[in-house]
């Protein structure tokens, strides 16, 4: 059958690899599983509810929940009935909120639990419409999501039924609120078409997938990234698994064993920190291994043959250590997807070394998100992979990449100027990336153009590759670079404290409070070796000359961060304005 509206896919599953783990999730402590044909029931039993409460087509219903069946549940009785889903971030703040379903005009919105309907309900007091809370957690703060379901009969099968039909590909599916690291969130606006046809490409750029398969989510379905591969996933015949929380993570992997899954850098990063930190805790012999294994694959560029004695060592290594590796991530992995930011060329190769294949890929919620996508039999670390099935890339004069394909947004929501911003004449979408295209295949990313600055000297500046060598430190948590208009790039620098403390254990340093440790002389002369070695690789006018250690992480909360974990750089200034200016004080 053909697929051409996002609720076909799970018709298509039904009908063609019809599952009896289709999706999966951990209550009370054992995994409860949800056959095909159950969630077909469910999504209807939903809609007859939704229809019941008077939704109409064109109806914005929001969803705020971390991953669970019935987030899909909710996403595809809301689909096929022609209203709008509108997706938030589970830890967005209240104000988020209330901006997100005023200018949407949410009626109704699905909360996944106590934390997050209590911020909902927090945020309805200020909206200048009604708005229907239902939680998927039984709690007295919201009405309990499955007194709306209500028994499918006859003429509300047929209605379903009408309304699925006066469904067209071009119509808008959804809108998501970009995590705007700049003003306001924008709506965007994804029909599914933009959706389906990155589906599609991204099945067409998958080497295995299929029935037999498993993936475990974890990365938020709000986020387009993880929105898309659900329904990737649903199309190939994959099973779902969503992990109870990112505590709780690495025991998931070793119980549901996934063949693939999708990741941010930032996770992949904490998991090489862990083994790491494993590392240090080991005696004798077995720390010796360890550490000589590591160095190997610290030495290994994928697709460079180093000679018989390196491979015959990576053997030995891969055999007695990074098997062990392999294990936590459940054993099965055969790749894992990348996205959502740039993953240092470093720590990639150390995967891939190990044999835990990192693929990544590239796009924007604006994209639907992909635009490239990396495979095993095309691939370059550094790159993010030639471009997708359908998806058009050129480079402008400036360095900008541009994309054009089905999978490019309808536009902002009530916000033509800022689309027409973004969109040019002729259909080019300017992602604000800067990149190139590598041996005339890959694409490959170096910044955001916004990000760049000029210094007094006139020098542009490129923050990210910078703050992303940096941040390979163990001993560095999160990182910013500034220095627009100053006579040299610096440095704000939040210390991995729990890492600061173990070098403080190590080097007989008497560790106190973080707050006192930022000003301690030889903590001082360590993070400048560690500033030191990361500028080894940038031209002397991009070193960073001088930096200031904070002591309290940015965060979501303190509006310093993206629900999706990105800077938001302005506000991260006005905050340490006077940090920034004493590093200039004198210069």
């Amino acid at each position: 059958m053909e697929i051409t509206r996002i609720f076909d896919v799970l018709d298509f599953q039904l009908a063609d690899r019809p599952k009896q783990d289709a999706l999966a999730n951990k209550v009370d402590g054992r995994w409860v599983k949800y056959s095909t044909s159950e969630i077909v029931e469910i999504v209807n039993q939903l809609s007859t509810g939704l229809l019941e409460m008077g939704v109409k087509e064109g109806d914005k219903i929001a969803i705020a929940s971390f991953n669970r069946p019935e987030w899909v549940f909710a996403d595809y009785a809301i689909l096929q009935i022609g209203a709008i889903n509108v997706p938030m971030y589970p830890n967005s703040t209240a104000d988020d909120y209330a901006f997100i379903m005023q200018h949407a005009e949410v009626k109704l919105v699905f909360t996944g639990d106590f934390e997050v309907t209590a911020k909902i309900n927090e945020a309805k007091q200020s909206l200048e419409h009604e708005l229907q809370v239902y939680c998927f957690d039984e709690i007295e703060a919201a009405s309990f999501w499955k007194r709306m379901m209500k028994p499918v009969t006859e003429q509300s099968l047929l209605k379903i039924k009408d309304l699925r039909a006066s469904i067209t590909y071009e119509d808008l599916a959804t809108i998501i609120y970009t995590s705007g690291t700049t003003g306001s969130p924008k709506g965007v606006m994804l029909s599914h078409k933009n959706i389906l046809s990155n589906a599609d490409s991204v099945c067409d750029a998958f080497a295995i997938g299929g029935p037999e398969h498993r993936t475990i989510s974890f990365l938020p379905l709000s986020h387009i990234f993880e929105r898309t591969a659900l329904y990737t996933y649903m199309q190939m015949g994959v099973s779902i698994y969503y992990a109870e929380s990112m505590d709780t993570l690495g025991e998931n992997l070793k119980e549901v064993k996934p063949h693939f899954f999708a990741t941010v850098p930032r996770l992949l990063e904490k998991v090489y920190e862990k083994i790491v930190s494993k590392g240090y805790e080991l005696h004798g012999l077995k720390k010796s291994l360890f550490f000589w294994a590591l160095e190997l694959a610290k030495k290994f560029e994928l697709g460079k043959n180093q000679g018989a004695w390196f491979n015959f060592q990576l053997k030995l290594a891969n055999k007695i250590i990074f098997n062990k590796w392999r294990e936590a991530l459940g054993g099965n992995v055969q790749f894992i997807i990348s996205g959502g930011a740039a993953l240092q060329p470093s720590l990639a190769n150390i995967f891939w070394a190990a044999q835990v294949k990192v693929l990544e890929a590239y796009g924007l919620t604006e994209t639907s998100p992909g635009i490239s996508f990396s495979r095993l039999d095309a691939i370059k670390i550094g790159c993010v992979g030639p471009m997708l099935k359908g998806v058009q890339v050129k480079i402008a004069e400036d360095g900008e990449i541009l994309a054009k394909g089905d999978n490019v947004m309808m536009g902002y929501y009530k916000r033509p100027e800022a689309t027409a911003e973004v969109i040019d004449q002729d259909g080019w979408f300017h992602t604000g990336d800067i990149g190139e295209i590598v041996d005339g295949k890959f694409l490959k990313v170096t910044d955001r153009k916004k990000e760049m600055f000029k210094t007094s000297g006139g020098k542009y500046i490129a923050p990210q590759p910078i703050e992303n060598k940096m941040v390979e430190s163990l001993m560095i948590d999160q990182v910013m670079v500034v220095g627009e208009s100053r006579k040299f790039p610096a440095a704000l620098i939040v210390p991995n404290f729990e890492k600061m403390e173990d070098y403080c254990h190590r080097h007989h340093i008497t560790y106190t409070t973080p707050a006192e440790m930022i000003l301690n002389e030889k903590i001082i002369q360590k993070y400048q070796e560690e500033v030191d070695h990361a500028n080894e690789e940038f031209a002397q006018y991009e070193k960073i000359k001088k930096f200031r250690l904070l002591a309290q992480p940015w965060s979501i909360e303190k509006g310093e961060m993206t629900p999706k974990l990105s800077l938001k750089r302005k506000i991260i200034k006005q905050h340490y304005q006077y940090e920034i200016d004493k590093i200039y004080e004198g210069v």
